[in-house]
């Protein structure tokens, strides 16, 4: 895995605030961070119209389910010719978008991914226990949601023809169930290629099964910790594949290799990590992002 980039300097404004919908932190070194506002994001949703409770206590929605915020990342050198890439990243429970950015590190490895692609993450429930993805778990709703996207960046002049290329799916944690859904039911099915789970397959697995075995372009990946409540998910659905004669790749973390990465196409990783360090310790999300099917940045920066 790669050595840890800081990340202080191009987060720093992201730090002291969250810029007004449509604002734009500029970072010449590392690329262009947007806040937006979107109507097409997870949050508000009638499901949470009135909060959620969890193990005795109400999650109200006033502070929990009514931000509609989401952060979009351009890296330096991003190129506007031909079908636009993206990575589109959800977060698990108690977090939000600004600290998920923070946390773990994720534009400094989306830069050090070296992709011409565009990074989004939607907030999810606020700071809250909950895995449920709103909006974006809804029938059409990531379709509708990618086409506010590439709307408001049009509107900005940050994109060409504004076609959709290659999407990956990203997720940490609660992230699971939104990406499950997205692949059910959400739309651009088509344009999904990429699934990566950062101790995250909690269930929905046959949601994920049928994404990955109806498309023969699938790269599915499944890092998974013994503590974080994954190990016997993923078990299971090794067991299986291996029952239906399935090829797949199971590797120790230490062991994995770029080259079993680009290889596979469905690929189990245990880590020794805490559950929180699985995104951000050994730079996994860097390294899925450089073996990806995303096209390559031309002119990548150099980040110090």
């Amino acid at each position: 895995m790669m050595e840890k980039l800081p990340g202080w300097l191009l987060l720093l404004s992201l730090l002291l605030s969250v810029p007004e919908s449509g604002a734009a932190t500029n970072e010449a070194a590392a690329g262009n961070l947007l806040w937006l506002q979107l109507a097409t994001a997870p949050f508000p949703h009638p499901a949470r119209a009135e909060g959620h409770s969890y193990d005795g206590k109400l999650f109200d929605a006033a502070v929990h389910y009514r931000d509609n915020t989401v952060a979009v990342f351009l890296p330096a050198g991003f190129s506007t010719n031909g079908p636009t890439d993206f990575v589109v990243h959800f977060h698990g429970w108690h977090n939000h978008v600004a600290r998920v950015l923070e946390h773990y590190d994720l534009l400094p490895q989306f830069v050090a991914g070296g992709r011409n692609a565009i990074l989004i993450v939607p907030q999810g429930p606020y700071d809250a226990p909950d895995s449920f993805g709103g909006k974006l778990e809804d029938a059409g709703g990531f379709q509708r949601f990618m086409q506010e996207i590439l709307a408001s960046l049009r509107e900005q002049h940050l994109l060409g023809s504004g076609e959709i290329g290659e999407i990956a799916l990203a997720g940490h944690s609660g992230g699971y169930a939104v990406i499950s859904s997205i692949l059910a039911v959400g739309g651009l099915t088509q344009h999904i290629h990429e699934v990566w789970l950062y101790d995250a397959l909690y269930g929905r697995t046959p949601k994920f099964q049928a994404w990955f075995e109806s498309d023969a372009r699938a790269r599915f990946i499944d890092i998974f910790t013994d503590h974080g409540g994954t190990k016997v998910e993923t078990e299971q659905l090794e067991a299986e594949l291996r029952r239906a004669g399935t090829p797949f790749l199971a590797r120790e973390e230490a062991d994995l290799r770029k080259a079993d990465l680009r290889a596979n196409r469905l690929i189990f990783i245990h880590t020794p990590l805490e559950h929180d360090e699985v995104p951000v310790k050994h730079r996994a999300f860097a390294e899925f992002l450089q073996t990806s099917q995303l096209r390559q940045i031309t002119t990548p920066p150099t980040v110090k």
